[in-house]
């Protein structure tokens, strides 16, 4: 079996004296398209951000290669590996899509390799490299969505964490995020993805879990979660 790259145990988080996550565990292995699904409001994005160091834990651990990340900042873990592409994108609205892309670099000093990725991520987003010198702030949400996955991929992460980027997009643009998280993880990236289309993100997964008001509360193989009863009549409107 992999290894686990990411544990988290007991994750609790409160805002402002509400508990949004109850006492969470759940794990990522090496090599995993994992991911968490659920409604909106049932603390899946609360549970990235308290991975990720943007929000602080108010009980439990989470563990990244071993090691405890509690109280770590997310410019820590980018520099070991994990890195998020966060609900809303988040791109530098007053750059260029390449200074963008070069943004997700920072961490690098090899200017070459970071020369080599922008082609590669020109090749996994042709739209992207097409517009190379416009400001991200007058793209498409679509193109957002891709710059942001495209910038993240920048720092070369071990492990991807994605958060609803199939969100507010079109039909023919859910299309694309979705083939594109399959290529990402078809190539050796370990991939965590938040997402309210149970459906599309059960497809491509390896295991899920279901996250209701603050807890998990079911987990799986992805495939025996899409044809789980309880699992279609609550998220896939069966």
């Amino acid at each position: 079996m992999s290894a686990t790259l990411l544990k988290v145990t007991g994750l609790k988080v409160a805002y402002g004296g509400i508990q949004a996550v109850k006492g969470v565990d759940f794990e990522v292995r090496e090599g995993e398209l994992v991911t968490l699904i659920g409604s909106n409001g049932a603390g899946k994005t609360t549970t990235m951000k308290a991975i990720t160091g943007t929000l602080p834990l108010s009980g439990g651990d989470i563990e990244y290669l071993g090691q405890s990340i509690r109280g770590k900042g997310a410019w820590d873990l980018v520099r070991q590996g994990l890195a998020m592409v966060p609900e809303g994108r988040g791109v530098f609205t007053r750059m260029t899509i390449t200074e963008n892309l070069q943004m997700g670099a920072y961490i690098r000093t090899d200017k070459p390799e970071i020369a080599a990725d922008i082609d590669k991520i020109f090749g996994i987003f042709p739209r992207l490299k097409e517009r190379k010198d416009q400001l991200a702030g007058t793209m498409s949400g679509g193109e957002q969505q891709m710059l942001a996955m495209g910038r993240a991929l920048m720092s070369r992460p071990k492990v991807l964490l994605l958060d609803e980027p199939s969100m507010g997009l079109s039909p023919i643009m859910v299309d694309k995020i979705f083939e594109v998280v399959r290529e990402v993880y078809a190539q050796g990236v370990t991939v965590l993805l938040v997402e309210q289309n149970a459906s599309r993100a059960l497809q491509i997964a390896d295991r899920g879990y279901v996250m209701e008001s603050g807890l998990i509360t079911m987990s799986g193989e992805a495939k025996q979660m899409l044809s789980d009863p309880k699992v279609r009549a609550a998220y896939l409107g069966e």
